[in-house]
């Protein structure tokens, strides 16, 4: 089952990760996952800086190795960047010192203190080996998902997903991969125009 909103039991389960961002100023922190990746990376890009809007990025290490120009577009535009694993590994099937070993290889490109887990997949011992090593590293999960990788959602659901419950201090997750592109390239300019009518501004965590 795939749910828009993060399930409270996750978010008891795991108290100390990032669910949400500040509140109190009518914003939203839209967040990329899976990138860098030719045209999709870049069209996202262009839409943030047609509304002045800033996100924040969470780039899988051998992305960022085939395409470094586009990586440093992302953060020549201003936005934050994020630690994905090198290899979009789920820390669920991974032994904790493969999973340490790939976010370090990750994060010798980048040098982030933002990380999230792919699938949102991570043992207990995995972020106490991560907290351990990186003191400062913030580990993000979401408050909504726009369900862009899911094959059954149509383009007009991702939409529909993000404007009926995001909210003020919402974190919110589209991915900037080949699966995702028709739903980003319809929802986001969408997602970007309705909540600026709104009055909402866009930031990067």
């Amino acid at each position: 089952m795939n749910f828009v909103k993060a399930p409270l039991l996750l978010k008891w389960l795991y108290p100390n990760l990032t669910w949400k961002g500040a509140k109190g100023y009518k914003t939203i922190y839209l967040t990329f996952d899976d990138g860098p990746i030719p045209e999709i990376t870049d069209f996202v890009l262009e839409q943030l800086k047609t509304y002045d809007s800033k996100a924040t990025f969470f780039c899988i290490g051998d992305n960022i190795k085939k395409y470094p120009a586009i990586f440093e577009n992302i953060k020549k535009e201003g936005h934050s960047i994020g630690n994905h694993t090198f290899n979009h590994l789920n820390g669920w099937q991974t032994n904790n010192k493969t999973y340490f070993e790939n976010f370090n290889l990750c994060q010798n490109l980048m040098q982030s203190n933002l990380f999230r887990p792919p699938y949102g997949k991570i043992k207990r011992k995995q972020i106490k080996d991560l907290r351990n090593h990186h003191p400062n590293l913030k580990i993000v999960m979401w408050d909504v998902l726009s369900l862009d990788f899911i094959k059954n959602q149509s383009p007009e659901d991702c939409y529909q997903n993000v404007i009926k419950h995001a909210q003020d201090g919402s974190i919110v997750v589209f991915h900037d991969s080949v699966k995702s592109a028709e739903k980003i390239k319809y929802a986001l300019p969408k997602v970007l125009s309705y909540f600026s009518k709104q009055g909402y501004q866009f930031k990067s965590l």
